[in-house]
């Protein structure tokens, strides 16, 4: 099967697990032995996954075996950036190569953060604002709009209240170059559409709603929303590995090659082995750990009140939760672990998996990687094993 073909067979799958992956999580879904009443797991119904930070990498090995997964990473990360970092395993089930520490990592509906963070730039800089209408940004295909559609906000669409359906018709945009253009036509698709239920009234996770936000940004500021990342989170932050779409060179294993939740490679690799670029804000940004924890890192530090990358009270708007313990792009929820409030969210989109949990108040982020779909409960097992062990240092 051509690739181009496959994204038409996938596209359903892909975003029904960006909804699945991400909406429910408020609380760590695996206990981790004595300290899981501090953590708020469900019953520990597993052995309980250990790392000793000395030995990070073979801690993590065990775990990846154990959990028969082809690779694994993990970061411990402060407000001063990555602390320790390990990765374990092979790029593809079948082969040999190992990944390293410098590889790419697909981080799905981890990457609507960064969305949010973008467009807060764009706020302070005076070309948005939070309150800025649907309607009012495109007059042109207001005409088209309910009245309830065309009042729908930025902020609402960033934190999921726009009444909007979790995902629009993405058949319709296989093919399209002109992403900023095939955006609009996304706007235009809302237009034609029954909103869900009104703006403002229940949280309904949707990654139509990202799109229109990123489309809202291209029409603010003149730029695609991947020349917007570029220029407003990855290059002042150092992100230098942060791309788009897929991993590696099609048919070279030269990246971890995604797999599916049964554990079997994927057809192919490459950047098309993703969702459709058109709807990138939601989420198909990829780079090491290292570079995602420079992103983390920073939303610590703004949470601290130490970062001038935004204001102390841009990154609160950023981070206080709004409606089910979601903020924008990050789900926020208090954990007695983390002192307070912890930031949260996962990214899957069929073919690989990622997990972040941040505690500013104690300074420690966790983040977790692999190249399968589907790895919630091992990443929760990492998560907790190295609570556990910044706890003990």
């Amino acid at each position: 099967m051509k690739i181009s073909s496959l994204h038409s067979v996938l596209t359903s799958n892909l975003f029904a697990l960006h909804v699945r992956n991400v909406r429910p999580v408020a609380t760590l879904r695996r206990c981790v032995g004595l300290i899981a009443a501090s953590i708020g797991f469900t019953a520990c119904t597993a052995s309980e996954p250990v790392i000793d930070l000395k030995n990070f990498q073979s801690s993590l090995d065990v775990i990846r075996v154990n959990a028969k997964l082809p690779a694994l990473g993990a970061a411990l990360v402060s407000s001063e950036g990555v602390q320790h970092l390990a990765t374990t395993g092979i790029r593809k089930r079948g082969d040999k190569t190992p990944v390293t520490n410098d590889d790419l990592w697909h981080l799905g509906s981890d990457g609507k953060a960064m969305t949010a963070t973008m467009v807060a730039r764009l706020v302070e800089k005076g070309q948005m604002k939070w309150e800025q209408m649907l309607g009012e940004t495109f007059p042109e295909l207001a005409p088209k709009m309910s009245a309830e559609m065309k009042a729908i906000t930025l902020t609402q669409l960033l934190s999921h209240r726009g009444g909007l359906d979790a995902n629009f018709n993405l058949v319709n945009y296989v093919g399209k170059s002109d992403l900023m253009k095939a955006r609009i036509e996304v706007i235009e698709e809302a237009a034609k559409s029954k909103l869900k239920s009104k703006p403002g009234e229940k949280h309904l996770y949707s990654n139509w709603g990202y799109v229109i936000a990123g489309a809202m940004a291209e029409r603010a500021a003149g730029k695609s929303w991947e020349q917007l990342m570029r220029d407003e989170v990855f290059a002042p932050l150092n992100m230098k590995s942060a791309g788009f779409g897929g991993t590696g060179s099609v048919g070279n294993i030269d990246q971890p090659w995604p797999h599916t939740a049964n554990g079997k490679p994927a057809e192919s690799n490459g950047p098309e082995m993703d969702n459709l670029p058109v709807m990138s804000p939601a989420g198909t940004i990829h780079m090491t750990l290292a570079d995602w924890g420079r992103f983390v890192a920073e939303h610590m530090r703004g949470a601290q009140g130490k970062s001038t990358f935004l204001k102390k009270e841009t990154f609160a708007i950023l981070q206080t939760p709004i409606a089910n313990d979601y903020a924008m792009g990050w789900i926020a929820a208090s954990r007695s672990w983390a002192g307070g409030m912890a930031l949260n969210h996962a990214g899957d989109n069929t073919l690989n998996f990622a997990l972040v949990w941040a505690a500013p108040q104690k300074d420690f982020a966790i983040l977790v990687v692999t190249n399968q779909s589907g790895a919630f409960e091992v990443a929760d097992g990492v998560v907790g094993a190295l609570i556990k062990a910044q706890a003990a240092k």
